[in-house]
């Protein structure tokens, strides 16, 4: 590969004092330090500047690919479309070659370690950090007898954990979706910050939060997915593992009323299954925008079909009511699932099944996921 890659860590040094002295906006708070593109204008609209006098074609796929325009100095910029609030993938893509930016901080996802920028939403503090009493993520590693590997998972635990030495807390047992891990609700998610805050406004019962890995497979098979293959090896992963090392290593609550499970997308499938499938383990289920229900492509003939996946759920509803405490479904009100998912909660209410539905505005994104968590975590452990 030529030079000019090796010079798109040179962001700094171009069009810096330009930037601040014409109005384009201010730089991205997912940049790394001092680096002064991306910058986010008012309308939502990005700029993104890449010093590469050698390259012959740059563009940035952030959802939708922008063509940069080079000048006469070799730096190349364009300003996007204005973008919806919330944490975004992207990457640059330099003469075809897919790279992460080195002007942005490195998250994973997409299957991958990419780079990503922060939109805010005018008026959203659910996630801000404050001046109030916080927990802390605390990263541990277990072993799996289910993989036969060391893996690695974070908790969060709440404020004061350390100093109540007699205090029991309940569990929210929470997963990521398809190409991320045991990093999303960390870093991506935010989830100590929105738990912090609900619990120091009193809106939420002050609990951990497991956030596992929850891409599991045995030798031979394929992580991730809606089958009942690859749903009973998490479930093992879950029930034979993950659960026994908390209740082995912190102070919590037994019981299935004290234990919670949700996720988004892959997660929320996951949560669907294993939660539902084991109301005597979980008495609390929380589904979002998972592509389970449709609004994804299927292959002919996998229609989904709630009764025969969860056995009893529409033909014996009130057995899930007695059992259920919290049933929660939410989706992104621009995501294509949200027409198979309204259509699926309606067909439980028709059937009289208690199920809560939420939906937030916003595609399959962190942004409608962090106020799925704000919602769903103040309805639990009451």
């Amino acid at each position: 590969m030529r030079y000019y890659t090796f010079l798109l860590g040179l962001f700094l040094a171009v069009g810096a004092t330009n930037a601040q002295n014409t109005g384009e906006g201010v730089p991205a708070s997912t940049n790394v330090s001092n680096a002064i593109y991306p910058r986010l204008l008012p309308d939502n609209r990005v700029v993104f500047q890449v010093n590469a006098p050698g390259a012959d074609n740059v563009q940035v796929d952030l959802g939708k690919k922008y063509d940069l325009v080079k000048n006469e100095a070799g730096v190349w910029k364009v300003i996007t479309d204005p973008q919806v609030p919330g944490f975004h993938y992207y990457s640059l893509i330099i003469d075809g070659v897919v790279v992460a930016d080195p002007a942005s901080e490195s998250f994973y996802g997409m299957g991958r370690m990419a780079s990503g920028i922060e939109i805010p939403e005018e008026g959203l503090d659910i996630y801000e950090t404050k001046d109030v009493p916080h927990g802390d993520i605390r990263n541990r590693t277990y072993f799996s007898k289910t993989t036969g590997t060391w893996r690695r998972l974070n908790i969060y635990v709440p404020p004061g954990y350390d100093k109540s030495e007699k205090s029991r807390y309940p569990v929210l047992y929470i997963q990521h979706g398809g190409g991320e891990d045991e990093r999303g609700w960390v870093v991506q998610g935010k989830t100590d910050i929105i738990l912090d805050n609900l619990i120091a406004g009193g809106k939420a019962k002050p609990m951990l939060v497991v956030i596992s890995n929850g891409n599991v497979s045995r030798q031979g098979m394929r992580a991730g997915g809606y089958n009942d293959e690859t749903m009973a090896v998490f479930r093992e992963e879950l029930f034979d593992n993950i659960i026994p090392f908390i209740e082995s290593n912190y102070r919590v609550k037994t019981g299935a009323a004290n234990r919670a499970i949700a996720g988004l997308s892959m997660g929320g499938g996951q949560a669907f299954y294993t939660g539902l499938r084991n109301t005597g383990m979980f008495a609390n289920v929380g589904v979002f925008s998972t592509g389970l229900f449709g609004g994804i492509a299927r292959q002919p003939g996998t229609e989904f079909d709630p009764e025969t996946v969860i056995p009893g759920i529409l033909t014996n509803p009130e057995s899930f009511n007695n059992k259920l405490k919290v049933f929660y479904i939410s989706v992104g009100e621009q995501d294509p699932r949200i027409e198979p998912t309204r259509k699926l909660v309606q067909r439980f209410r028709d059937k009289g099944l208690n199920v809560e539905f939420a939906s937030f505005p916003g595609g399959h994104e962190w942004q409608v996921w962090r106020k799925s968590l704000n919602d769903f975590a103040q309805k639990l452990f009451k």
